[in-house]
């Protein structure tokens, strides 16, 4: 199919708009995705492509192949790769950009939310820096399934739209089926996209940007006198949120590099990630992260850390509006993300607690908790779950991950009492802790044997069913108890996953 082809006027749904190329003109790269000589559509987000205006039942699969590999163009595409940096592993790269992604335009929903449509995978870009631009189909539905894992548990992220295969091989270590994801995301904007033209002295389009982030983002403060103060607090509370959401699930996101990390609050890039199984604060999933920078305990600390490279980026601005006090507004922000993400994570402990009222000393209940976790090295996930088993008198189950229950029972105690002095609801509160406290998380055995499943068999079955499971994370279903138990000890110790897409 040629490249340029489009949609026709029966099948079009939707219409790409390009307020980020129109607005932000050197922020990007026009180019195009490279032909993919035999597109087949391997999974479609029907729920989120309806969403987005899709007509989705009057199109065949072969069709959105075409339209989801880039052989064929949306009407009103303009793909165009994005410039960014971005300090990896605490080392600042001026130069990054997409490299294998292309950002296609963007669509307004039916609630009107504006959204990026990009494609992952769709082959090399002037900023691709020696590599093919290509994606594998291992790493491609790894997105997709965590995406849409992270999405189901109510933490904001990125979702992936399709994965289509490209009928193309991949060589990495081994040679690979290659695919394409199209991603949807809030923005693409990243702490990077900030510091690509900050580093190079370029503060009128970094004033572009941020003006074009808050039009975008928080409009409410377009008109504020001190917009990108209060801009800056806006992202830190998003941030703080965000973090304080991936502690409580045990998410581990493994490349917190600031290209990697998004304005708009949105997990970005899941690449090598995982979710923790055993309490574990210095937990790493990824193969490159040799010194442990991005382990689950240290990311509260490397999101202040990389929020200060955001602040740096703007603080000219600032400075233009309020000389003698830019500096000290911007610290006091940057000083004060700790408690942010302490009143955010204390919120939510409260309600997978089971507490409804507020009390001082709720704090050191669910921190004296989650020391015990990771002194008796207990699953993460069943913890929390089998904690609601307790709220209705039933110990034994969540007794049975433990080795001791000494201390486990002083616990409990103090958490019946302080319970007690909470008002009655319609839902007990073993109901509401059930509705917070998840069954079902992508175990990482359970992610693997999906994508060995597709890539060495193109079996989608193991994928699929998976899929299925992780979008109803909360309600427990006896045909898929088998998805909520944990790996063996062996498979847990040496997990590593890797940069794939």
């Amino acid at each position: 199919m040629d490249l340029n082809s489009t949609v026709s006027r029966e099948e079009e749904m939707v219409r790409l708009e390009h307020t980020y190329a129109e607005e932000l003109l050197g922020c990007y790269v026009s180019w195009h995705p490279v032909h993919v000589v035999k597109p087949v559509l391997l999974q479609l987000n029907y729920p989120l492509a309806r969403q987005l205006g899709f007509a989705v039942d009057n199109v065949d699969s072969s069709r959105w192949a075409a339209i989801f590999s880039g052989n064929a163009q949306l009407p009103g595409c303009f793909p165009l790769a994005q410039a960014y940096a971005g300090h990896q592993f605490g080392v600042f790269s001026p130069t990054l950009g997409d490299g294998r992604a292309l950002l296609l335009g963007e669509i307004v929903d039916r609630l009107a939310r504006r959204y990026d449509i990009a494609l992952k995978g769709s082959g090399p870009t002037p900023f691709s820096r020696g590599g093919d631009g290509r994606a594998a189909i291992g790493p491609v539905l790894r997105e997709y399934l965590i995406g849409e894992a992270m999405h189901a548990l109510g933490i904001p992220t990125t979702r992936a739209l399709a994965a289509v295969g490209t009928g193309t091989i991949v060589y990495r270590d081994t040679p690979l089926p290659g695919a394409v994801l199209t991603r949807v995301a809030a923005s693409h904007l990243r702490i990077g996209t900030f510091e690509f033209f900050a580093a190079r002295g370029e503060f009128d389009q970094v004033q572009k940007l941020a003006d074009y982030a808050i039009r975008r983002h928080d409009s409410e403060l377009f008109n504020h006198p001190d917009r990108y103060v209060e801009w800056l607090r806006a992202i830190a509370d998003r941030q703080a949120q965000l973090i304080a959401q991936w502690m409580h699930v045990g998410f581990v996101h493994g490349v917190m590099n600031t290209d990697n990390v998004t304005i708009s609050g949105e997990t970005i890039d899941y690449g090598p990630c995982a979710f923790m199984e055993t309490h574990d604060p210095q937990a790493v999933f990824s193969s490159i992260d040799h010194q442990g920078r991005y382990a689950y305990g240290n990311q509260p600390r490397i999101a202040q850390w990389n929020f200060l490279r955001l602040a740096e980026t703007v603080l000219p601005l600032i400075a233009e509006h309020d000389p003698g006090r830019s500096l000290s507004r911007v610290v006091d922000i940057i000083e004060a993300f700790p408690a942010r993400y302490e009143i955010h994570w204390l919120s939510i402990a409260r309600d997978k607690l089971g507490l409804i009222t507020n009390e001082p000393d709720d704090g050191i209940l669910a921190r004296d908790w989650i020391v015990l976790l990771e002194e008796s090295a207990v699953d993460h996930t069943l913890a929390w779950r089998r904690l609601a088993d307790a709220a209705e008198g039933n110990e034994q189950s969540l007794a049975s991950l433990f080795v001791t229950t000494t201390k486990l029972s002083r616990w409990l105690g103090r958490w019946r009492e302080r319970s007690r002095r909470d008002p009655t609801r319609v839902l007990t509160q073993a109901e509401r802790m059930r509705r917070v406290n998840p069954l079902y998380i992508p175990r990482n055995y359970q992610v693997e044997e999906a994508l060995t499943a597709a890539t060495v068999h193109a079996d989608l079955q193991p994928f699929e069913r998976l899929l299925e499971v992780l979008a109803h994370p909360f309600e427990e279903r006896a045909d898929s108890a088998s998805y909520a138990e944990p790996a063996p000890a062996e498979a847990t110790a040496c997990y590593k996953t890797f940069c794939g897409t």
